[in-house]
């Protein structure tokens, strides 16, 4: 491989991590947004106790998995998880393409 192609590739890799994050931050300012909006609605209706909390305990733990995706499981299985999978995939396709000659 070129270099030019590393580069390419490198670039790609970079850009999808960036959308990942970007991805994540975006839904975090979503429910802060919501859950601020929701608060102030309950506030002033002042029905029967509060209920925004359960959007923002069940919404919260989508935003938690969301979070544990993007910036734990990513670090575990992440761009050097997909390198070595790509890398072994590669060896057994070179592999069985000498097997058939």
């Amino acid at each position: 491989m070129n270099d030019t192609k590393i580069d390419e590739e490198k670039y790609q890799a970079a850009k999808r991590r960036v959308e990942e994050i970007k991805g994540f931050y975006g839904h975090l300012f979503s429910y802060i947004g919501v859950n601020v909006v929701l608060l102030i609605i309950d506030m002033v209706t002042g029905l029967r106790g509060w209920w925004f909390y359960w959007v923002t305990a069940f919404w919260g733990i989508g935003l938690f998995w969301h979070a544990m995706g993007v910036f734990v499981f990513y670090k575990i299985t992440g761009g050097t998880w997909e390198k070595r999978k790509i890398k072994e995939v590669m060896d057994e396709m070179e592999k069985s393409e000498k097997e058939v000659k």
